[in-house]
């Protein structure tokens, strides 16, 4: 008995001993890439490839952490689809444990319609896409998934605030290699995954907010990425029973459930 006792801690100081040293050799590896401007070349060439398409359809998963009052991490997890027609169309779907919601912007009227109670709230809009999102971020508090990697700009949205840029190497996400690169601002860490080859497409994209307890993380992993969307794809058409309200109205629109308290800056 005493022998086995001895065993098991033998293979438990083992373990630990290996984890420690590949934690070690993963940061000495990270912390000895310098870069040469080759994060930000990388990044240029995905933005440049995304900015020239006219439009474009990606599916997603998403996942949002918050912070309790008691300092526990809950992860709420997404799902949706994204199709763009530039330079001023737009529809956009997710779907969670706690909200069913679509928006649609067909140049002229944004509409958000929540499945759940079946009502919408349509409202004037003309303008570009870029106009859109800083509307709905500044006027009613709604994020579009991977907002900045919609921008006709993305590449000066991504790295407006940046301050430090590293390419941390390679990583496969869903079976795809791509170009791992990692970025600093004064708020927030971020990480992106950018495909290898003729089509450099985001694939994963990761913020870490700094200034909230506990550094709670957003994360975007792209999926099915298309670019052929049908032109009546920005058409809303009212579901059977839904009704129209007030924006204020609108009672299922986020990922996170009500009653949630989101981490608070340090």
């Amino acid at each position: 008995m005493r022998d086995r006792m001895k065993l098991h801690q033998d293979i438990k100081r083992l373990a630990i001993a290996i984890a420690a040293a590949a934690a070690f050799g993963l940061a000495g590896t990270v912390g000895s890439q310098a870069d040469d401007g080759s994060a930000a070349k990388i990044l240029k060439s995905m933005a440049d490839y995304i900015g020239h398409l006219n439009t474009l359809s990606a599916t997603f998963d998403s996942d949002i952490e918050v912070i309790t009052h008691d300092l526990q991490k809950i992860q709420f997890t997404s799902s949706g689809q994204v199709s763009l027609s530039r330079p001023d169309k737009l529809r956009a779907s997710r779907l969670g444990g706690y909200a069913d919601v679509e928006l649609v912007f067909d140049g002229k009227t944004v509409t958000l319609l929540d499945k759940t109670d079946k009502a919408y709230f349509q409202a004037d809009a003309s303008g570009s896409l870029d106009q859109l999102v800083s509307r709905l971020r500044n006027e009613f508090g709604i994020e579009l998934p991977g907002a900045d990697l919609l921008s006709t700009r993305v590449y000066d949205a991504l790295m407006a605030n940046v301050v430090d840029a590293n390419y941390i190497g390679r990583g496969v996400i869903d079976g795809v290699e791509c170009e791992h690169l990692a970025f600093r601002d004064t708020d927030t860490d971020w990480q992106i995954w950018v495909e290898l080859g003729a089509r450099p497409i985001p694939r994963k994209y990761v913020i870490t907010s700094k200034g909230v307890t506990a550094a709670p993380q957003y994360t975007l992993r792209i999926k099915e990425w298309r670019t052929d969307v049908p032109a009546d794809a920005f058409a809303f058409k009212p579901p059977q029973g839904a009704k129209a309200v007030k924006a204020a109205d609108l009672q299922h629109l986020d990922e996170v459930p009500r009653g949630v308290v989101k981490g608070e800056r340090k």
